[in-house]
């Protein structure tokens, strides 16, 4: 299966969401994780359970609330009464593919129980590391719009997620479609495995060979500094920024068939890149999320028209 035919697969079980299945898809092939900000029942945990089920992965669902520990994420020593010891058990973090629901609605002491396994693919518990599976790819959902009893993630952890995008409500024609489909036979029940483990690392190793030139390279530097002297921006993004860029400009050019990348690939992915990591100046409460969207956009816009685009050959 090419990453073409999955996105097909995938846009058959959640309606007219191809291109939010392509940034979940870039975020795997990536090796990174993603931040869905949406309003509920808009098909975020069916996408991804979709896709980690078409890839043979295995899947868990942490539903976040604000009596969740740290050990209900990670795990923790149990004592074994046939051994007369105490044994490490582990939580559901040690999955390939972890989604994290409503993750706002966790206290920080469990939001950073996800840190260590974001950064470095594995969980430290009373002084002995356990690495996690390979691949391993964390999705976490936030609900933008009821903000009471949550707490927000805080702008360092935020930083920690390589995409963030929202899901939308669908067009008419779309929501008409879903509505005569799923009341005759739901396609998420007759997914199958198509895809192997062996193959999503390979998927991975092809696209870090992807090219991305100097003249590329320095774009993306000029649009993440760029960010922090916008009047209408607090902080801008960070170096950790131009970093997962990159990586994750080689697995959307690889996606798309391409050995190099280009400035309209860079382009692409500036908003999902940047969107999460930017606090707005003076600008509409976290609440607010569709105007919060807004502005964002036109800030975006503002600073890549301020950034000139490499014109020397990329190839």
């Amino acid at each position: 299966m090419t990453p073409a035919s999955l996105l097909d697969k995938l846009e058959e079980v959640v309606i007219g969401k191809r291109q939010q299945a392509l940034w979940l898809l870039v975020a795997l092939v990536a090796g990174g994780h993603v931040l869905i900000e949406d309003v509920p029942g808009v098909a975020k945990t069916r996408l991804v359970k979709a896709l980690a089920q078409i890839l043979q992965l295995s899947f868990s669902r942490i539903q976040a609330t604000p009596d969740l520990l740290p050990s209900d994420i990670t795990g923790g020593m149990v004592y074994e009464p046939s051994t007369q010891s105490l044994q490490f058990r582990p939580g559901p973090i040690f999955h390939q593919m972890v989604l994290v629901d409503e993750i706002n609605r966790a206290t920080p002491r469990s939001q950073s129980a996800l840190l260590e396994s974001m950064e470095e693919s594995q969980v430290s518990v009373d002084g002995t590391t356990y690495p996690l599976p390979e691949p391993f790819m964390l999705a976490a959902t936030a609900n933008p719009v009821e903000m009471a009893g949550t707490f927000p993630l805080p702008e360092a952890q935020k930083d920690r997620f390589l995409l963030s995008f929202a899901m939308g409500y669908p067009t008419l024609e779309e929501e008409q479609q879903m509505a005569y489909q799923l009341s005759h036979a739901d396609p998420a029940n007759d997914l199958v495995h198509e895809i192997s483990v062996d193959e999503v690392l390979r998927w991975r190793r092809e696209a870090d060979s992807v090219q991305v030139s100097r003249p590329i390279n320095d774009y993306i530097v000029g649009l993440v500094r760029a960010t922090r002297s916008h009047p209408q921006i607090l902080l801008g993004a960070s170096p950790r920024a131009v970093v997962q860029w990159i990586r994750a400009l080689k697995a959307y050019a690889w996606i798309k068939g391409q050995t190099f990348c280009t400035p309209d690939d860079v382009q692409a992915l500036m908003p999902v890149i940047l969107g999460h990591r930017l606090i707005i100046q003076g600008g509409p409460r976290q609440n607010v999320f569709d105007e919060r969207q807004r502005v964002l956009r036109e800030i975006l816009k503002e600073i890549q028209d301020s950034v000139v685009v490499p014109v020397e050959s990329l190839s």
